[in-house]
């Protein structure tokens, strides 16, 4: 037999009380009398009842929820940041809900649309890019909102990254110091602003002070995942580069196992760095030299600017960069 869903409803006429005193004993309202507080408590211990989150909100208009939005669950990088939002949430006893938007467009705007419909009192966006549809969506909703992992060229909502551009140079300096004449940007799509403005700027820095030449047949767009590194192997070597810099993990290890597939010598005959040091890059071998994101830290940070945004508290800053390095192991000489 199905279990009933045991209500206030329940308890109220058990322990022969209002349901407001049970609401209040459940709320921890100190104006109850301390015999009928023990009577309640042992009825809701019997009957198993637990309190409706939603129904708590509803009544307290807070349902103490926050929706975060993910584009791909199973890839390392937005799982770390998920880590870090959801160990800040229990703290300010926040409850998530966790949606994947495959970081598709449509998709993003109904998966957000659906938690603002739920009454969520923020939202934590990880997202390739801000489309317009997006930005519309954020610009018509009253509910707070922070990115994590994802940048705003227009500043129009909190958000918490480390600096790409100089991350990026810094990797691309490195690869050039050991002799590298043709690198390689292998990256996500670059009409994403992190890829295509701040990464790209970076490389292109790196190379000026090189004094290297900057050619449109060292850039590759591809979709994050290792099958996609591995088919790019061909097409990277063809164009004469001896070194790579991609901006996930994924993709560098699909290059990797391509290269020495093919016999190649990483790093003695190829040089790859990569960018969000996540725990593939300790798997593969040779271990992945890498930018290092403060993963857990860019999630809790994003969560902890969100409470004081739903607090309404005074914010000293809304665009929050945190610290990164470059971790060199064994794919760089």
């Amino acid at each position: 037999m199905e279990k009933q869903t045991i209500t206030i409803y329940d308890v109220a006429r058990e322990a022969n009380v209002s349901m407001a005193t049970v609401s209040r004993v459940v709320n921890g309202n100190p104006n109850v009398k301390p015999t009928t507080r023990k009577k309640v408590l042992e009825v809701i211990d019997r009957l198993d009842y637990r309190p409706n989150a939603v129904a708590r909100g509803l009544a307290s208009k807070k349902t103490t929820t926050v929706g975060v939005i993910i584009p791909d669950v199973s890839n390392m990088f937005f799982a770390s940041l998920a880590r870090g939002i959801d160990d800040i949430a229990t703290m300010y006893k926040y409850n998530i809900i966790l949606a994947n938007s495959d970081g598709e467009t449509q998709k993003e705007v109904n998966v957000l649309n659906n938690l603002l419909a739920k009454q969520v009192d923020g939202v934590i966006f990880m997202g390739h890019r801000i489309t317009d549809e997006i930005r519309a969506e954020f610009s018509r909703s009253k509910t707070p909102i922070v990115l994590a992992g994802s940048i705003d060229p227009d500043v129009q909502v909190g958000s918490v990254n480390i600096d790409y551009r100089r991350a990026t140079k810094e990797a691309v300096d490195l690869l050039a110091s050991h002799g590298n004449e043709k690198i390689a940007f292998v990256s996500g799509a670059l009409i994403d602003p992190i890829n295509g403005q701040d990464r790209m700027s970076g490389y292109k820095e790196a190379l000026e002070n090189h004094k290297l030449k900057y050619s449109e047949g060292l850039i590759f767009e591809a979709p994050y995942s290792f099958k996609e590194g591995l088919a790019l192997t061909d097409r990277i070597l063809n164009s004469g580069a001896t070194a790579a810099y991609l901006t996930d993990d994924e993709l560098a290890i699909g290059l990797l196992d391509g290269l020495i597939d093919k016999g190649i010598k990483v790093p003695e005959e190829f040089e790859i760095v990569t960018s969000n040091d996540s725990l593939l890059t300790d798997v593969a071998r040779p271990r992945l030299t890498s930018v290092t994101q403060p993963l857990y830290d860019i999630g809790a940070v994003a969560m902890r600017l969100l409470t004081k945004m739903m607090n309404k508290e005074d914010l000293e800053e809304k665009t929050i960069i945190l610290p990164h390095s470059i971790y060199e192991k064994g794919s760089t000489k």
